[in-house]
């Protein structure tokens, strides 16, 4: 009887030692998956940093508002335009135009602007990099390109920058005809 089972005891250490293996080749596997995730993880975090030469860093731009809604004591840069909208007019689509929006610093510390953003890829703003002293002027030139574009056009540019309150609108308008 003994010579009957030892096949079969051999057979069954054998489906043992073979699932092992399998659960050993399985884990290397998910190892070899993890380590690659976690390389993966690692090189796209280290490249987040990049792309953001010649912005302000959000630490410089301090929001004068406490938690409770008032304002600090202090002086504070005040960001002030000659005019927060440009009307084009009538333009033909396919056209690039540009506006130049003057401001003025009546504040009473340097004014750092963050950053200028469009709701559109076809509005391109472009901003002043360094401080603004007190009483010194800027330009921001907002770009609009027509092209793709027909009907009247409301592009909007929103301001981040350290003042009271910490985002200033400006817009450019235009009605744009198909030729």
């Amino acid at each position: 009887m003994g010579a009957f089972f030892s096949p079969i005891l051999n057979a069954f250490e054998l489906n043992k030692i073979c699932n092992f293996a399998n659960v050993f080749k399985l884990s290397l596997s998910m190892k070899r998956i993890s380590v690659f995730y976690a390389l993966l993880v690692i090189l796209s975090l280290s490249a987040c940093g990049s792309g953001e030469e010649g912005r302000v860093p959000t630490t410089v731009v301090n929001n004068p508002n406490s938690a409770d809604g008032t304002v600090a004591e202090g002086s504070l840069p005040v960001l002030k335009f000659d005019k927060t909208e440009h009307d084009f007019g009538q333009l033909i689509q396919g056209e690039r135009v540009s506006y130049a929006f003057k401001f003025k610093n009546e504040g009473t510390s340097d004014l750092v602007i963050a950053s200028a953003n469009a709701g559109c890829g076809c509005t391109i703003p472009n901003y002043p990099r360094q401080p603004i002293a007190p009483g010194e002027s800027g330009v921001v030139e907002v770009s609009f390109n027509t092209n793709g574009k027909s009907g009247f056009q409301n592009q909007r540019v929103s301001i981040v920058a350290n003042t009271q309150p910490n985002t200033t609108v400006i817009t450019i308008k235009a009605n744009v005809v198909i030729p």
